[in-house]
């Protein structure tokens, strides 16, 4: 790579180089502060949901673990089940904010820079924590889906589901217990 603005050209003045790698390692180190801004003001994001009458409230962090969890009186009067429905639904409303607050974070402290690190963040926060309150595309596991209409006018009969085989596993050697790959 000899020919113009290559490798030649860097070899034929050496203080022109040590400058392009400086601002090399300049820009490097500007990207790492704009990133560990980020990481840190994402770290101190918290995002609070409360139930739709007000008796269970819900605070996350940008990570979706809940960091406080209130009730109020009225809990008192709730059967167990309704109490472990409201927090867990509550719970997911807090998180299904996450992305869109990360989002606001990383553009804040990162503009334009890096749209593929960034989608991938944001597509993975968003398969993680979706909102509650929207209607899934897919059945849940163990539902079964819609059942196809009978081909002759019949009774339609539910597709079999697939055998459950067990998961295959290797035979543990002796060796291999200190959980090392290689």
């Amino acid at each position: 790579m000899t020919g113009p603005n290559g490798l030649g050209d860097l070899m034929q003045d050496p203080d022109e180089t040590i400058r392009r790698m400086d601002d090399w390692a300049a820009g490097f180190a500007v990207k790492a502060q704009k990133y560990q801004a980020a990481q840190e003001q994402t770290e101190r994001l918290r995002l609070t949901a409360s139930s739709p009458d007000g008796a269970v409230s819900v605070t996350v962090g940008a990570d979706g673990t809940v960091t406080d969890l209130t009730f109020s009186n009225k809990v008192k009067s709730f059967p167990l089940e309704e109490l472990s429905r409201q927090i867990l639904t509550t719970m997911r409303r807090a998180q299904a904010g996450i992305a869109d607050r990360v989002a606001g974070v990383m553009a804040e402290q990162l503009g334009d820079e890096d749209r593929e690190t960034r989608t991938l963040l944001l597509d993975n926060l968003r398969g993680r924590f979706s909102d509650p309150d929207e209607p899934d595309d897919q059945p849940a596991p163990g539902e079964p889906g819609p059942v196809p209409p009978s081909p002759a006018g019949g009774a339609a009969v539910p597709p079999a589901a697939p055998p459950a085989s067990a998961p295959r596993r290797r035979p543990t050697a002796p060796e291999d217990e200190d959980n090392n790959p290689w």
